[in-house]
């Protein structure tokens, strides 16, 4: 396994796979589980697989976690080579950014001013720009993303569509602790009460589930239900609660097809999300 640090000496490096398949799995570093089975699933499908590590200043609003967020490059490098990896791209922020940027990928607000839209602005516009680049980068086949982000994977997924790039987009499932909680490289901020309190929105999100295959489809009044015994839940600062399409996010009176039930709260100072995909 190689780390490329520079934009140049990617290219370089993956022009020799010109008849290859290659599948990038983009991360933030800082690997658990979840990022492993991206890696495991792209080392299955592709010849070449590319995870690129890069903590993207601009997809944090003010305030937030930037300079704090969980690194540990050495045990990430070691991770990454044990499933198969064969290169990582791990550029500095002024690599990515230089001084005279100033492009961004601009998104409608159809997808973009609900659940976690609405309390990060900026966020998505982001996240499209930094994956937009590392497409172009890298050039990949296929990419694979996480179920956790449900949003951010409807987002990427459309614009790929309208931008019309030649990429396939992988989503994965999410994979939990034992009891239930998301893996998430922010876990780790969590003390032993609030990993405790955190599994309150899990629960929420079995409640939400059980009501909905129950036959409980008129969104509002379910939302509501949820909601309530999500507030109830201690310790939790509750930012949304929804029940969505999955396809487009729409929200309708009445929920059909695969439904996206998601949450995120706040477990001391420390924002979590999860959700969990119905189909009725």
């Amino acid at each position: 396994m190689r780390i490329l640090k520079t934009i140049t000496e990617t290219r370089e490096e993956l022009a020799k796979f010109k008849n290859k398949s290659i599948g990038l799995v983009p991360t933030m570093g800082f690997f658990h589980e979840g990022h492993l089975s991206l890696m495991k699933q792209a080392r299955q499908e592709c010849d070449i697989v590319v995870v690129s590590l890069f903590v993207n200043p601009t997809q944090f609003g003010q305030g937030e976690d930037f300079e704090q967020y969980p690194r540990d490059e050495l045990r990430d490098a070691e991770l990454a080579q044990s499933n198969g990896v064969d290169y990582i791209f791990q550029p500095s922020v002024k690599e990515m950014y230089q001084e005279s940027f100033n492009t961004a990928v601009v998104l409608g607000r159809t997808l973009t001013d609900k659940m976690c839209g609405s309390s990060r602005p900026g966020h998505f516009q982001g996240v499209a720009t930094v994956v937009t680049k590392l497409f172009n980068i890298i050039q990949p086949e296929k990419a694979y993303f996480g179920q956790k982000d449900a949003q951010q994977l409807v987002v990427i997924k459309s614009f790929v569509r309208d931008l019309n790039l030649p990429i396939e987009i992988i989503g994965m499932p999410i994979i939990r602790e034992e009891d239930g909680l998301a893996k998430s490289s922010r876990n780790i901020y969590l003390s032993h009460k609030e990993r405790e309190q955190a599994l309150g929105l899990y629960r929420a999100l079995c409640l939400g589930e059980d009501l909905i295959q129950g036959g409980l489809l008129n969104r509002s009044e379910l939302i509501g239900r949820v909601k309530d015994f999500l507030l109830n839940q201690p310790g939790l600062e509750v930012d949304y609660f929804e029940a969505v399409q999955a396809e487009d996010l729409s929200a309708p009176d009445i929920l059909k097809g695969k439904i996206i039930i998601a949450g995120a709260v706040r477990a001391g100072s420390t924002r979590l999300i999860d959700n969990i995909l119905v189909e009725v």
